[in-house]
């Protein structure tokens, strides 16, 4: 028999091995983190306080030395006619010169390296930085922000003071860049350089990254886009700042052979034949129809309902056909859409019972996977950057009574159900479009999970949002924002057991904030 549903429970924020284990698909994991940090900056102070009282007794041993040997060299034979200041000699030169050697060779740093070694085992590697990157240009796109939005920090629904907000270093738009050109996207790779050469511009500083280096990107990265006058002159400006530059002297003299066989083309045919090969400005080839649909929709930008269908949604008390433990108290569900219809739950969880469902899971979170049809079993993907854990009932009463409700409140028998699953988005942390069902081209797509298809989905928010992090319906044009202690419910299937295409959906990536669910 068919499953019952699947069980979610989100958290957003950013295939591991004990050491790496993909933090920036996690703000749970994240989070430690900065505890991490925390205890290294302790252990840094306590370095810096022990060198700071290594070389006080230094200092006080040399400013000794030098009133006392001053005062000797005036008159050395009067001054060591005195029996005890021979004798102080004698001992200084053999006893506490070798002291003073030991305390100079004397290493204060053991305990911090050790410690800093210790922790860097579970430190985030380079996918994880590259991650986070892509994330930053993830959201940039989705929610049409521009970089210097980001760089500055100052981010829509962020709450944080500006003292607590961090910026963007033109070092760190400058790698932004760099990630954005090893996936040969020209387009993101002249934004970030773009951004850094603008705060160069500004006065800003960098002992790492030069005038020249971002221009060398920039240049090659408009001229992939058809930018070949812009490119030109990103090129004279470089040269301008460094004239012996190899590869910007080659460019040159190619960018002015191309602009000038490009002014004597007249037919449009022959321009196009010039330009083949590059890429037209604007996002990648990769951006399509229902991505599009999907970003409008994170942004709330979504279809409106017409005031017929609006007049039909109503919010009411619901016990389920008179259920004995709702008769008294029924709870508060909510239309949030028709066709499918898409309820919610108000309240449906407590505050408690939030924080020991996300207690039992944070310490089983691992990267979260999709099924492959062509080989049947779950992978990770680039387009589902989360973490999930699975609980089953028997470990806690907590998890227990959280699937009995379902059960009580869907009509539902939970017996056929998956784990409740635990998930938690990363930096920008998303879910595109997908289907919870198994379509009938991936018959066995639920075979290692051992269940059938799923009829149903509940959906239950463990935090509020700020900004973004919203559950669309791409095909219907619906949005759902997540609300603590809420849940969102909805067949997958039709009572034949076929699947209801209109219920392909998202997760769309958390802008501000981190969602649990």
């Amino acid at each position: 028999w068919m499953a019952f549903c699947c069980l979610l429970i989100h958290v957003l924020l950013f295939t591991c091995s004990s050491a790496h284990n993909d933090f920036f698909t996690s703000i749970g994991h994240m989070t430690d983190l900065l505890f991490t940090e925390k205890d290294l900056v302790t252990s840094l102070k306590d370095y810096i306080r022990a060198e700071e009282s290594k070389l006080e007794q230094i200092k006080k041993w040399a400013d000794k030395l030098d009133v006392l040997s001053a005062a000797a060299t005036e008159d050395p034979e009067g001054f060591l006619g005195h029996p005890v200041n021979a004798f102080k000699l004698m001992k200084r030169l053999n006893t506490e010169w070798g002291e003073l050697e030991s305390l100079v060779l004397t290493d204060m740093s053991d305990v911090f390296i050790s410690n800093l070694t210790i922790q860097r085992q579970h430190f985030p590697n380079d996918d994880d930085q590259t991650g986070a990157a892509k994330a930053l240009t993830r959201l940039l796109d989705t929610y049409q922000l521009d970089t210097n939005t980001i760089s500055t920090g100052e981010l829509p629904g962020s709450s944080l003071a500006a003292s607590h907000r961090s910026v963007l270093t033109v070092d760190d738009c400058y790698d932004l860049g760099k990630v954005a050109y090893s996936d040969a996207d020209y387009y993101h790779t002249e934004l970030w350089m773009v951004q850094a050469l603008k705060q160069l511009d500004q006065g800003e500083t960098s002992s790492t990254v030069d005038a020249v280096a971002i221009l060398d990107y920039l240049s090659y990265s408009v001229y992939q886009q058809g930018g070949l006058e812009r490119a030109l002159d990103f090129t004279k400006r470089l040269l301008e700042l460094d004239p012996t530059h190899q590869r910007a002297n080659g460019n040159l003299k190619y960018f002015e052979y191309q602009l000038a066989k490009q002014k004597k083309v007249e037919e449009r045919e022959e321009e196009e034949e010039e330009t083949e090969g590059r890429q037209k400005k604007g996002r990648p080839d990769d951006y399509q129809l229902e991505r599009k649909k999907y970003e409008q929709l994170c942004r709330g930008e979504g279809l409106r309902m017409t005031p017929r269908r609006q007049s039909r949604l109503f919010c009411r008390y619901y016990d389920n056909n008179r259920h004995p433990k709702y008769v008294i108290g029924p709870v508060k569900q909510e239309d949030e859409w028709d066709r499918p219809r898409i309820v919610r739950y108000h309240n449906i969880v407590t505050d408690k019972e939030i924080e020991k469902v996300k207690e039992l899971a944070k310490p089983r979170l691992r990267r979260a996977t999709v099924h492959d049809p062509q080989t049947g079993k779950l992978t990770t993907a680039h387009y589902r950057v989360s973490k999930s854990a699975w609980l089953t009932a028997f470990e806690h009463p907590v998890v227990d009574r959280i699937n009995q409700r379902i059960e009580d409140l869907t009509g539902l028998d939970v017996s056929t159900a998956e784990d409740l699953q635990v998930a938690n988005y990363g930096v920008g942390g998303q879910y595109e479009p997908h289907f919870d069902f198994g379509r009938k081209d991936e018959p066995d797509a639920f075979e290692e999970l051992g269940t059938g298809n799923r009829i149903a989905t509940w959906l239950l928010y463990m935090s509020d949002v700020q900004a973004g992090g919203a559950t669309v319906f791409t095909d219907v044009g619906a949005s759902v924002w997540p609300k603590k202690g809420t849940a969102v419910f909805w067949y997958n299937l039709y009572p034949s057991g076929e699947g209801d295409y209109r219920t392909r959906h998202a997760a769309c990536p958390v802008l501000v904030g981190n969602k649990w669910g």
